[in-house]
């Protein structure tokens, strides 16, 4: 496995003519502006005046990361920032077997890392893009100054990392105390939320990982919801066609 982001930066920073090229590639200069534009939308940025997201601008670095590339590993948040400017990045943890348990999937406008300057830590948590994403890389020093000067900023962080915190427990709580069944429906429910009826877009090893089971346990199950005409399956697509049944599921 190439080495994290996180990993290539800390190298990248002792060595100025280090090659990146490895595990993730350094952005295209695209101007102030593009980036500029880019910070204004990431939730923890809102709302500040140009001259400020100038300053971060200037003081971050652009990264892409290439479809499975890991972002960092445990141990490796305490330096830097992560804001997703495009792209999907998955939060997860292993099992003590070895499993993935995922723990949130990140899409564009928001950060992933630790929050070291709060004393909190994400359970030890690996973070991986899902697809070619492209990441502001903003450093602890940067950050702090950042915080210093506009302390709604750490208000934000914190918000964000405690509702994560919330979901993450919901998620270790579902792993410790409900079967696979109960993972599944609650999960499938979750992905279809605001009364959507379809889960699209993800892989049978996906759904897998995000419960903390086995592909072929996870398909398994899957196919017993079919046969009890409580889902449809398609091709990345699960249509739920029995709401109800699947809420008392979920509950076990």
């Amino acid at each position: 496995m190439s080495p994290s982001i996180a990993r290539v930066l800390r190298r990248l920073r002792g060595q100025p003519n280090a090659d990146a090229s490895d595990s993730a590639s350094l952005s295209a200069e695209l101007g102030p502006d593009y980036k500029i534009r880019h910070l204004s939308l990431i939730n923890i940025l809102r709302d500040l005046e140009q001259p400020l997201l100038e300053w971060i601008a200037e003081h971050t670095t652009m990264i892409t990361a290439r479809r499975g590339q890991l972002i960092y590993t445990p141990g490796e948040t305490r330096e830097a920032l992560f804001l997703l400017k495009a792209g999907s990045v998955r939060v997860y943890r292993l099992t003590a077997d070895g499993k993935k348990l995922v723990l949130s999937t990140l899409e564009p406008h928001t950060y992933c890392g630790d929050m070291p300057l709060a004393g909190q830590q994400m359970y030890g948590t690996f973070a991986e893009a899902v697809e070619d994403s492209t990441i502001c890389v903003l450093g602890r020093g940067d950050l702090e100054r950042l915080i210093r000067t506009r302390p709604q900023v750490a208000l934000r962080l914190l918000e964000v990392t405690g509702r994560r915190l919330l979901d993450a427990e919901a998620v270790i709580e579902d792993f410790a105390f409900k079967g696979i069944p109960g993972r599944l429906a609650t999960l499938l429910l979750r992905l279809a939320s605001d009364g959507g009826e379809e889960v699209i877009g993800h892989t049978h090893q996906d759904l897998a990982e995000m419960i903390g089971s086995y592909r072929e346990t996870t398909t398994q199950t899957l196919d017993d919801f079919k046969r009890r005409g409580l889902i449809e399956i398609g091709r990345r697509r699960i249509r739920l066609l029995e709401r109800r049944t699947l809420e008392m599921i979920a509950q076990r």
